[in-house]
């Protein structure tokens, strides 16, 4: 029988996946010299080489790949234990983690909330990251579920959508566009556009749009995060493309405004996304009837609050 430990499965996933022992290292909390070695013991135990060497790159050899598909199998069965004993408890333990875009993060974190008043025995994690980031932890099983815009295709990925989620243009309220009713597209993208950075799914989702207009796409400026948009546009930088999810409390207290453009809002759906045939905890399982049933109360919720505060 082949003796190799979990830690090591776990090791040498991370050397596959960040292609160097030095941050793999990282990754698994270990230094450089223990990393190699733990690939050494397995590579004696099994009587071949796992990894090749080209300089200082390295990549697996088909021994390597065949190993490194025992490890995520093994990993993946291991997690469905996890979620079995956690099944036998019900909702009265056990732990559910979900990762959402960072555009989503407002109501995810209500969502959330409200899935804590429900079970409060269920420990919960949430992961605000980018676009990136998020597919990375549903391809690694990192992540029971995920809020975010259109899912990419051809990842094994099964996705459904539970709210709309239209994009708008947000400018400053003393913008001289404020006060324009029917914005031609045209005469909009003569502004600077402040825009997220490549690959996010906001982006996406306006390039494709001026593509269909034959109009060019030339942000003025890039940003990684909505609140370094909302800064921006904020200063007077330009104008900016928004979830308008994201700009509620901006709107409501008059430090930005949604311009009136032909055309706007874009409009996209929030998916809640899973890998493809996983086999969800029933505290995943209870999350996800939440978000299908209860996504536009969690979101409407504090709007109509808000509104009823306000002086007539």
């Amino acid at each position: 029988m082949i003796k190799i430990t979990l830690r090591q499965l776990d090791i040498l996933q991370a050397v596959a996946r960040c292609g160097s022992f030095s941050r793999a290292s990282k990754e698994v909390h270990l230094t450089q010299p223990a990393v190699s070695m733990q690939i050494k013991q397995m590579e004696g135990v099994l009587g071949t080489a796992l990894f090749e060497y080209d300089g200082k790159k390295i990549q697996l050899t088909e021994a390597g790949y065949e190993t490194l598909r025992s490890a995520e199998a093994v990993m993946r069965e291991l997690a469905n234990l996890e979620q079995s004993l956690a099944d036998l408890k019900g909702l009265k333990g056990g732990t559910l983690t979900v990762s959402a875009a960072s555009t989503a993060s407002v109501f995810a974190a209500r969502l959330m909330a409200m899935f804590r008043d429900l079970h409060p025995d269920v420990q919960l994690s949430l992961n605000v990251v980018n676009r990136e980031a998020l597919l990375r932890h549903l391809s690694e099983n990192t992540s029971d579920l995920a809020l975010m815009g259109t899912p990419p295709e051809g990842l094994a990925l099964s996705a459904r959508a539970f709210m709309e989620n239209p994009l708008v243009i947000v400018a400053a309220p003393n913008h001289p566009l404020s006060q324009v009713a029917d914005i031609p597209v045209a005469r909009l993208i003569k502004e600077p556009l402040v825009v997220r950075e490549q690959g996010s799914g906001t982006r996406s989702a306006l390039e494709n749009f001026l593509i269909q207009q034959r109009l060019p796409f030339r942000p003025a400026m890039e940003m990684n995060k909505n609140e370094a948009i909302k800064q921006a546009v904020e200063a007077g930088l330009g104008v900016g493309l928004v979830s308008l999810h994201t700009v509620q409390a901006e709107l409501a207290s008059g430090l930005l405004c949604v311009l009136d453009v032909v055309n706007f809002p874009l409009k996209r759906q929030w998916y809640l996304v899973q890998r493809e045939g996983k086999r969800l905890s029933a505290a995943a399982q209870a999350f996800s009837e939440l978000v299908l049933e209860q996504a536009e109360r969690a979101w409407l919720a504090p709007l109509r609050k808000a509104n009823a505060t306000q002086p007539t």
